[in-house]
């Protein structure tokens, strides 16, 4: 009897959890396809916008606006200890190996394909997916989505639109940015505490950057940029419950950019890795 009892029990959370889980891959599939309508009729949107002469300019500069104040100060003091991190892990290596003069290249590829378009991204996904999300939270549990939609406004064009596009200005000119701080801070680690000479530093990162590495960079920040801005922007159109729904919404969105931007840069590594290898001086 209590066999029988124990195998039963057994069945029984197998059959919660199988459950459990179905019911958890099909809501992340429904998430999932709602994003990519979401981006595909930002992105369709965007085009018929800017043709008919419909685009929310405004609203876009002061989103762009908010997303600088809120990134360039972390963007510094992150793009500094990236560079002095690159610079002295790798320094210490390639000091052991004798090569010192190889710091520049190291040092600049690293900051440039890796560090610069991380940084960014982790930037936009945590401050600007926050901003985002209780923003448009904010306005649904106020009702105000509802109400655009009875007026016949589509929120995706008068909210979503001038956020993406925002985002992907903003995208890039932090990268820039980072990698600028970035590749100074390393300069000068490498000069100060390495032993390097300038001119060795600058020739060896000249000989092995190529423009095309800088290219790259920005193409990731771009895509970072607009997978964090979707995400966000979902989370916080289906935001529910009242305040604590906006708050979760928030975390929804920050969590999910951060997770997204380490997939997609490892695919993104990849491609480049195979049909752009690092040039060699």
């Amino acid at each position: 009897m209590t066999t029988e009892i124990r195998t039963a029990d057994r069945e029984s959370a197998t059959a919660i959890v199988r459950e459990n889980f179905s019911e958890t891959m099909v809501s992340s599939l429904r998430t999932f396809g709602r994003a990519v309508g979401i981006a595909q009729e930002s992105v369709t949107g965007t085009v018929g916008d800017i043709a008919r002469r419909e685009f929310q300019w405004r609203e876009a500069i002061v989103q762009a606006w908010r997303l600088v104040t809120v990134t360039t100060v972390p963007a510094i003091l992150m793009a500094i200890p990236f560079g002095v991190i690159v610079s002295i892990q790798v320094g210490n290596l390639i000091h052991t190996l004798g090569a010192d003069s190889l710091l520049g290249a190291t040092g600049g590829l690293g900051v440039i394909k890796q560090g610069a378009p991380m940084a960014t991204g982790f930037l936009l996904g945590g401050a600007g997916a926050a901003a985002i999300a209780a923003d448009l939270g904010a306005r649904t549990i106020r009702e105000e989505i509802d109400a655009l939609h009875t007026m016949g406004i589509s929120p995706v064009h008068r909210l979503v639109i001038p956020r993406m596009v925002a985002m992907l200005v903003v995208a890039p000119l932090l990268n820039v940015l980072i990698i600028f701080v970035g590749v100074l801070a390393g300069y000068a680690v490498a000069i100060g505490g390495q032993g390097v000479t300038p001119g060795s530093y600058w020739a060896t990162f000249g000989s092995f950057t190529t423009a095309a590495d800088v290219w790259i960079s920005l193409v990731k920040a771009l895509i970072f940029g607009f997978v964090v801005v979707i995400i966000a922007c979902q989370r916080g159109l289906e935001a529910k419950g009242g305040p604590r729904g906006v708050a979760d919404a928030v975390n929804a969105a920050v969590v999910l950019s951060v997770v997204s931007i380490v997939c997609v840069n490892l695919v993104l590594t990849q491609v480049t890795a195979m049909f752009l290898p690092t040039r060699l001086a």
